[in-house]
């Protein structure tokens, strides 16, 4: 019953932006830590950011402080990665989770998953 849905991903040149989005359903954004992850061809799945079920506290992996933003829309029940000064090295499949504990979804011991969307950056 509960899913995370994806949206926003594509082709763009390095500098650019983009901001995906991450569609709730069957459970509501403020009873879940709410994050994303990306995961590179060959690479394991890395951190990005998560924002709290209170929407208080954030925080971001060292690669992306400062260029991506996490953000939600609670009439909304979704969860945004605006994500600014694209590089070559953010080519990823970005995934939505969703975390009982703001600690277990930082460490990806995630309740739920999206699909991912893929982001691609041109240089």
């Amino acid at each position: 019953q509960v899913q995370l849905v994806e949206a926003g991903g594509g082709l763009v040149q390095a500098g650019g932006s983009l901001r995906l989005s991450c569609a709730a359903s069957g459970v509501t954004v403020m009873t879940y830590h709410m994050g994303w992850f990306r995961q590179a061809p060959g690479k394991e799945r890395e951190f990005v950011a998560v924002i709290n079920r209170s929407g208080r506290t954030t925080d971001s992996a060292d690669s992306v402080k400062g260029r991506f933003t996490i953000s939600r829309d609670i009439s909304k029940n979704t969860v945004y990665l605006q994500m600014n000064s694209l590089k070559a090295e953010d080519t990823a499949v970005y995934y939505c989770a969703a975390a009982k504990a703001y600690t277990d979804l930082k460490y990806g011991s995630c309740d739920y998953w999206g699909q991912g969307t893929q982001v691609t950056v041109s240089s």
